[in-house]
């Protein structure tokens, strides 16, 4: 399933684009492409997505991005400056059709896909990388947390918006000195 773009891809677009010039840039579950063309439009010094969804993958391939199907970073074999991830962050809802649970839930609790990626991501980012990441207040925080500072990343957060059901942050992540 190809996410569309809503709120929170929105969101995590305006602060892409004030931080990629000259920088090489990971789209992380690109999706639609919405960030990958973001990137392009900032001045990024080059830029690649990845995504485990066919679909999504010939989507942008078809609009010219240049993507590759990979599980998080099971296919990523360099570094980035910059890393953008809008996981799927929503706990397990019995009531979602498997189709769009692909796209909306991060596992049972909601933090799952979310911890797998910050115990993978510090391999694939450079010394002085950023992340940038969305997040939910559905989204239980104790073992996202627990794991970033056993990773050592620390966090600031960008924003924090109100919509609908849930309130979104995007939050910058470097490496503790």
């Amino acid at each position: 399933m190809i996410y569309t773009p809503r709120e929170d891809s929105f969101l995590l677009e305006r602060f892409v684009k004030e931080r990629v010039k000259g920088r090489n840039v990971l789209d992380v579950g690109c999706g639609s492409g919405i960030q990958i063309k973001a990137v392009l439009k900032g001045g990024a010094k080059s830029v690649a997505g990845i995504d485990v969804d066919e679909r999504s993958l010939a989507f942008c391939k078809g609009k010219g991005l240049s993507v590759l199907k990979s599980d998080l970073f099971e296919n990523v074999k360099r570094r980035f400056d910059l890393i953008v991830f809008n996981p799927p962050y929503l706990p397990d809802d019995k009531r979602e059709d498997s189709t769009s649970k692909k796209a909306t839930t991060g596992g049972k609790k909601g933090d799952e896909i979310i911890v797998r990626f910050l115990s993978e991501v510090g391999e694939h980012l450079e010394k002085e990388g950023i992340v940038l990441l969305v997040v939910s207040s559905l989204t239980p925080k104790e073992e996202i947390e627990r794991v970033m500072k056993k990773e050592g990343f620390r966090k600031r957060i960008l924003c924090c918006e109100r919509f609908f059901m849930e309130s979104l942050e995007v939050w910058e992540l470097r490496r503790s000195n």
